[in-house]
Formats: structure tokens, C-alpha cells, sequence
């Protein structure tokens, strides 16, 4: 996606389809002002202060009398000139308005998140905050908007921003060997607080990228696999959180055969269960390779829940982490009632013990989640970023280490510094910011 350079003025519906009880359309740019004069009844508006208004198209037509705010720039969203009309909802009204917006010289509809787009080049905000924004419109649990509000406040960037200026206080350290070659004692003087700073930031950056894709988790669903023999009852258990018939269900061990998802709302945050193939010995091709995605999915998986019946065989050891949970399933036909130590007993057929295991899990992902802190990697991109700032971070200690000349240490902590700063979006490369914004709905 690539957004206009020029100035035209932007302008769409930022509430929802019509019909609603009320319908918000925006504009910003240098024309918002000139189309209210052009296109409203009365005097002009006071800044920042609502009035109610006729608004008329360019015929003199009445689109509605609706409450109109004007906020000059630059203390807007977008540093731009804002106009915000609050009309009935009704489909032709915002039609009407939309129409007599777009016909107004210098004015057209807004592309999907250019108005957040304008906010972060007039400096608003950066590109994490930008994403936190996006994270905080789609967030369907309280989980979610508490990182997404976290991030559009600034946490992420204040980590990286504290990252880059580590950084940037070690090259300016290693410079000093760059611009004063002769200075025999400038290394001894040097090298020490360097090393000292690449090693923090590398323990920081390990930190960091070894969360466990937790942040990301919020944002997108935590994986949760559920793993046990054939017919153990791991369909019939993903139908009951599912609330619906989501897998086939059958007395013939091997009828899963690939991996079943569900996303289902646990407390105040989304979870993926995934149903997968029942694990033993088989020489059943296709049954070999549910097999395989069954036992990838478990390794992939923020948590498992492995289910067993009385008498079956346990979990693989490969497969289990601290956490996991044991469900001990079919407990409505045990004689003796010989439950498994530490396991959940339930029955997936009649729904026995399924709140119970829901609340395990719950208490599970509010452990987890409290103990890590502050997001710091809720996206790919920002792993990925870390990745290189870590990579080049490690170059340059080693660097020192080995002796291999300032001018090489020194263009490795650039570029860990330059990974860091495309993550705030201070080097402006397109694609990215088009990926970014392209996320957006239009009207943000």
C-alpha cells in the first residue's frame, strides 16, 4: 500500500455501518476548514468546542442537522486541521455527507489507516504506538486491551528508545578510538565500558526474545494443543469447549487425522484449542503424518492438555513442559473411581469437570501473563528486529573481543542500532509502513 504525499484532505466514516444512532465522519487536511465555511449554516465555529449545525451539499440541499467540532492543527490526531460531524445514522444521510465531502475541491476518501498514518508522520506518535492503536480497535478481550493500551502509551517504545540510546553511548565510546588513532590509552579508556554496555544489551535482548511468543499470544490466541491416544476422547473434549460439533467424532481409532482449531474466549483472553490425531505406532501413511502435525503442534503449543482414560498409557515425556495439564477423561464409567493424582477428571461426553479444566487453564495463562511484565514483542516484525539488533550486538562484542579494529565494532552497533530504529519507524522504509497501515480500518 503506498498513501498520497500531497495535501488533499482526507475523509471517511469512523463509527460503524449504518444504520446506527449516531454516524462520525472525519476530516483532516488543509481544506477542512474552507469546507465548512462552504458547506455549514451560521457563524463560524468556535475551536475545539461543539456546535449544533445545518450542513448542506454544494446545491444548498440539507444533508442534517448534526453537532459539528472543529480542532485546528497541530494539536490533533493527525497535527492537521480536524473537523468531526456527528450525524443521524441513517445510510443516506452518511452517503449524502460522504458525497458532498468528496465533491468539495481537494478533498477524497481516506485510504485504509491514513489518518493514523498522517498522526505518525506529523510526529504524533510512532510506529509501535501506531500498531498498539490497530491492536486496541481489533482487541476482543480485556487481555488484549491491556497490552494494546500499554503499547499505544508508549511502553514498547521507551524500552527500545532506553536499547537505542545504550547503543548509541557505546559507538560513541568506540568513536573516540576511530577519531583518535594515535591516543595509545583510548582503548584502555574505551573498551571496557563497551563491553560492558554490548553485554547488558545482549542479556537483554536474549530476555527479550526468549518470552515465549507470549505478548504475541495476547494479541493473537494463545495455542493450546490437545494430545493423548486414540480415542481417548480429545474430539469430544474440543466439541464441548467449542460448544459445537467442530470434529468428527467416531469409535474407529485414527478418524482425526489432521490438526481441528477452534477459538474459544477463556477468561480475558482468546485461546486456539487444537484437536489433533490420536499418538501411537502406526503404518498408516496418511495416519502417520496426522501423526507428525499432531506431535508438531504440541512442541508449537503455548500449553497442552494431555487426555487420558483409566489405564491408558501416559504422556510422552518428549512432549510434556512445566504446566501442562493432565485431564483424566470417561470418569462417568469408572467403578472404582481411581482418579489420576494432579488430574482433572471430567467427562467430555456428558460435560462433567469441563469448568474445572477451563479454570485450570485460566489460572495457567494468569501466571504466566502477570510474571513476564510489560509487553515487549507483541509482533513478527519486532522479533525480528531484536533478532538483528542481537545478532549485530554480538558481532560487535566479539569484535572487541578479537581486536578486529574500531571502524568494524563501530558499524556493528550502527546497524543494531538501525534495527531498533525501524521498530519506532525513524527510518522510513515503505513497504514496512504500508504493511503496517494497511491493517488499519478506514476511518483510523
Amino acid at each position: 500500500m503506498t498513501f498520497s504525499s500531497d495535501a488533499q484532505t482526507i475523509c471517511a466514516l469512523a463509527s460503524g455501518r449504518p444504520p446506527a444512532g449516531i454516524a462520525v465522519i472525519r476530516v483532516s487536511g488543509p481544506q477542512a476548514r474552507d469546507w465548512l465555511g462552504a458547506h455549514i449554516d451560521g457563524p463560524a465555529l468556535t475551536p475545539r468546542m461543539v456546535s449544533l449545525r445545518t450542513i448542506r451539499d454544494e446545491r444548498g440541499e440539507i444533508i442534517d442537522k448534526a453537532l459539528i467540532m472543529f480542532m485546528p492543527a497541530p494539536a490533533t490526531y493527525t497535527g492537521e486541521d480536524v473537523v468531526e460531524l456527528f450525524l443521524h445514522g441513517g445510510a443516506a444521510i452518511v452517503e449524502h455527507a460522504l458525497e458532498a465531502l468528496t465533491a468539495f475541491d481537494g478533498v477524497r476518501l481516506a485510504e485504509p489507516g491514513e489518518f493514523t498514518r498522517r498522526a505518525f508522520e506529523a510526529g504524533k506518535l510512532d510506529l509501535t504506538q501506531a500498531e498498539g492503536i490497530a491492536d486496541l480497535i481489533e482487541a476482543e478481550t480485556r487481555g488484549q486491551k491491556a497490552q494494546a493500551q500499554a503499547q499505544s502509551d508508549g511502553a514498547l517504545s521507551d524500552l527500545y528508545n532506553v536499547w537505542r540510546n545504550d547503543l548509541l553511548a557505546a559507538l560513541a565510546l568506540v568513536e573516540v578510538s576511530v577519531d583518535f588513532p594515535d591516543e595509545a590509552d583510548a582503548p584502555d579508556h574505551t573498551d571496557g565500558p563497551v563491553a560492558e554496555k554490548l553485554t547488558s544489551l545482549i542479556a537483554s535482548f536474549e530476555r527479550a526474545l526468549e518470552d515465549g511468543r507470549l505478548h504475541q499470544s495476547v494479541r493473537d490466541g494463545f495455542r493450546v494443543a490437545i494430545i493423548g491416544a486414540p480415542n481417548v476422547g480429545k474430539s469430544t473434549l474440543l466439541n464441548q469447549l467449542a460448544g459445537r460439533e467442530a470434529a468428527i467424532v467416531t469409535d474407529i481409532p485414527g478418524t482425526t487425522r489432521d490438526v481441528v482449531e477452534v477459538r474459544c474466549r477463556v477468561g480475558s483472553h482468546m485461546v486456539w484449542f487444537a484437536d489433533t490425531a490420536g499418538l501411537r505406532e502406526t503404518e498408516d501413511v496418511v495416519e502417520a503424518e496426522g501423526i507428525r502435525r499432531a506431535t508438531r503442534a504440541a512442541v508449537e503449543a503455548d500449553l497442552r492438555v494431555f487426555v487420558v482414560e483409566d489405564g491408558g498409557p501416559p504422556p510422552p515425556p518428549s512432549l510434556v513442559r512445566d504446566g501442562d495439564i493432565l485431564v483424566q477423561n470417561k470418569v462417568d464409567r469408572l467403578v472404582n473411581q481411581t482418579l489420576m493424582p494432579e488430574s482433572v477428571a471430567i467427562s467430555a461426553l456428558e460435560g462433567y469437570g469441563i469448568d474445572e479444566l477451563l479454570s485450570r487453564i485460566e489460572d495457567w495463562l494468569k501466571e504466566h501473563i502477570s510474571a513476564s511484565g510489560a509487553p515487549v514483542i507483541t509482533r513478527a516484525r519486532h522479533r525480528l528486529g531484536i533478532e538483528n539488533a542481537l545478532e549485530h550486538t554480538r558481532r560487535a562484542h566479539q569484535g572487541l573481543v578479537q581486536t578486529v579494529g574500531a571502524e568494524l565494532v563501530a558499524e556493528d552497533v550502527r546497524l543494531a542500532g538501525r534495527a531498533l530504529a525501524g521498530l519506532v519507524g525513524e527510518i522510513n522504509v515503505e513497504d514496512v509502513l504500508g504493511a503496517v497501515f494497511s491493517e488499519f480500518c478506514i476511518g483510523k
